[in-house]
């Protein structure tokens, strides 16, 4: 596979490496702390690792700290996140607790660059990209901390490739190829992948845990892509993560162990 060439420092990237990732932070629902809750970031700050978290675009163009396209999982509302606006999901609680719905350039503001912070876009294919995209970048504006933006959506990467190099960026990728001979469903999905790759010009790849090892993240890593593996819940997923990646992105409650 051809891959674009690296626009940046392999120096830069080295904060991915450095420390796993909280899954949505370390939330523990029965200890009254949800997902994506500024409870969940507190605490991974306090146990010293990085924040993965999830956005989703308002009604108004805002983008809140969120994981499904819909309210019904995690509040006592329903309905699409895209069709609220920011003020309404804002007073919704999570999972009946305390626990509200922040921004994120308010949940940036919280964290203030204590620990590194993963940024996973939402962005249903069918959907416009641009309008997260613009939002993104104006709650990353005057920030310092280490951020990067990542998403399974392809083009919402090459966006920032074109429009904001400097914005750190990951593809988050998984896998279905079926079996060891090569289908033409096989084919279809690698040459799908390689014009992902082509089209975002990713500095590091967030990749399923449960599709490694994989001859596609090996060559990334020759690439000087790090790579995270994502997400690690067992201590047979800790060594895989360990052997084949650079780092993971993990999800825990008893509390991180360094890959």
């Amino acid at each position: 596979m051809l891959w674009p060439k690296l626009d940046t420092d392999v120096a830069a990237l080295a904060w991915l490496k450095r420390q796993p990732f909280a899954h949505r932070g370390l939330h523990n629902a029965a200890m009254g702390i949800p997902e994506n809750s500024w409870a969940a970031f507190d605490r991974a700050v306090e146990a010293g690792v990085g924040i993965e978290l999830d956005i989703q675009i308002t009604r108004d163009g805002d983008v809140v700290v969120f994981h499904d396209a819909t309210l019904d999982r995690m509040t006592g509302a329903r309905g699409p996140v895209n069709q609220r606006g920011r003020d309404e999901i804002r007073r919704l609680k999570l999972l009946g607790t305390d626990e509200g719905i922040h921004t994120l350039h308010d949940t940036l503001i919280r964290v203030r660059g204590r620990v590194p912070v993963l940024i996973e876009a939402k962005v249903p294919p069918q959907q416009d990209f641009a309008p997260i995209c613009f939002a993104i970048r104006r709650a990353l504006e005057g920030y310092r901390g280490e951020c990067a933006v990542m998403s399974f959506n392809h083009k919402l990467v090459g966006w920032f490739y074109r429009h904001h190099p400097k914005v750190q960026r990951g593809l988050v990728m998984t896998e279905a190829e079926r079996g060891a001979a090569l289908s033409r469903y096989d084919i279809r999905r690698r040459l799908k992948r390689q014009h992902a790759v082509r089209h975002a010009h990713p500095m590091f790849i967030a990749y399923d845990v449960a599709k490694l090892p994989s001859q596609f993240i090996e060559e990334a890593r020759e690439k000087d892509r790090p790579v995270l593996a994502w997400t690690v819940r067992s201590n047979a997923e800790r060594k895989i993560a360990a052997q084949y990646a650079d780092q993971m992105i993990f999800e825990d409650t008893r509390g991180p162990k360094p890959a």
